[in-house]
């Protein structure tokens, strides 16, 4: 704890402290068997609601915590040494929270917002579609304006927590090619022609479901649009932003929990005669990776308040923190399995659950070679 407490204000301190006691209570004990049985704790979510976890960055006005970027990475990476699966679809519910009181007019944050906060209704995003992944500009679905409705058809891929959530943030096209014809709409789970695919099987993240999202003809009032037409995708990007961080967070906080692992079963494994903690090759391993989680922790907690503090360099700093967090916390994870030796390799002691879970986070929120090239275009923008 004492380099992730660094520098902390006293409420940051508190704020750590909390969620730390519910990560300990809550998931830590139960992570190996919601990933065995694909379980979903929606009660637990509800738990967590309850510390103020539903609305991290929601207005308090509206039923939220009212907390900044800053703080919000230290609850995530927390709540991830608990269990990163349930924490990465908190920080995803955080973001349609954000979205939703951020660009929501109030009969729209009155609607949605305390419920969501509660996390009596769960959110889902839904950006990604069978064709178009990394290209979000590129997708398909169509929202065709009909009177004061808006008809929605098209269908979402890989979207966390779809089936069980209730609220869904959805990107569709309004207009022509590109981004500028994409506008935001909020679909509810009793909406009629909103269906679901099958849960994916998957190699991490077995506790929340993973599922398409299909529109077949969805009806919705013209005031379920986020925003104005043509919106859409610069909303989706702003709340990519705070998400990519929280995926950033969650990977630090998965390594922790994985590097205090280590050293536990290092101290009480024995070889030669030894403790194998007092090998200096592998004191030298341990070394490495507690460097390389703090220098991580420093460039998210560099981009968190860039955002905080609307930084025109913000973007590419989330995507450097995005990319190198989770680059690094996958590499940490690796590494204290094979610390563990054949231990690590067994469900049992939970460090091949934190390697499959880590690795997808350099995936979701934008593939990490796609951060790598929106740092490369702000790098190169000035020289052209």
């Amino acid at each position: 704890m004492s380099a992730m407490t660094t520098l902390l204000t006293e409420d940051q301190l508190a704020l750590v402290e909390t969620t730390l006691d519910f990560a300990q209570e809550h998931l830590a004990p139960h992570a190996v068997a919601w990933d065995r049985d694909k379980h979903f704790p929606l009660d637990v979510l509800r738990k967590a609601a309850g510390l103020g976890l539903g609305g991290v960055y929601v207005s308090e006005d509206a039923g939220g915590s009212g907390l900044t970027r800053a703080d919000g990475v230290l609850v995530f990476e927390v709540l991830a040494t608990g269990c990163p699966s349930i924490a990465g679809y908190l920080s995803i519910h955080n973001m349609v929270g954000w979205m939703i009181d951020r660009y929501g007019d109030a009969a729209q944050r009155e609607r949605w917002l305390p419920a969501l906060c509660a996390l009596d209704r769960p959110g889902s995003y839904c950006l990604t579609e069978p064709g178009a992944g990394s290209d979000a500009a590129a997708l398909r679905t169509r929202a065709v304006r009909d009177g004061d409705h808006y008809v929605l058809t098209g269908v979402k891929q890989f979207i966390s927590g779809a089936g069980a959530s209730e609220v869904y943030v959805v990107m569709a096209r309004t207009g022509g090619d590109g981004p500028r014809g994409i506008s935001a709409f909020v679909v509810e789970r009793d909406d009629p022609g909103l269906s679901f695919g099958p849960d994916e099987r998957k190699m991490g993240w077995n506790a929340q479901p993973t599922r398409q999202v299909v529109l077949d003809g969805v009806r919705i009032p013209a005031d379920r649009r986020l925003g104005a037409e043509g919106d859409g995708f610069r909303i989706a990007m702003n709340g990519l932003n705070g998400g990519r961080l929280g995926i950033a967070a969650c990977s630090l906080g998965g390594a922790r929990s994985a590097l205090h692992r280590s050293l536990e079963h290092l101290a009480d494994r024995e070889a030669f005669g030894a403790p194998l903690l007092e090998a200096q090759a592998l004191q030298f391993r341990l070394a490495d990776m507690a460097t390389e989680l703090t220098a991580a922790r420093a460039l998210v907690r560099q981009a968190a308040e860039a955002l905080d503090q609307g930084d025109p360099k913000a973007a590419e700093l989330c995507a450097m923190a995005k990319r190198f967090a989770t680059d690094t916390g996958y590499s940490v994870a690796d590494r204290a399995l094979q610390l563990h030796g054949g231990y690590g390799y067994l469900s049992e002691y939970g460090i091949e659950k934190i390697v499959r879970d880590l690795r997808v986070h350099r995936i979701l929120e934008g593939t990490n070679e796609i951060m790598s090239l929106i740092v490369a275009r702000g790098l190169t923008a000035g020289v052209r």
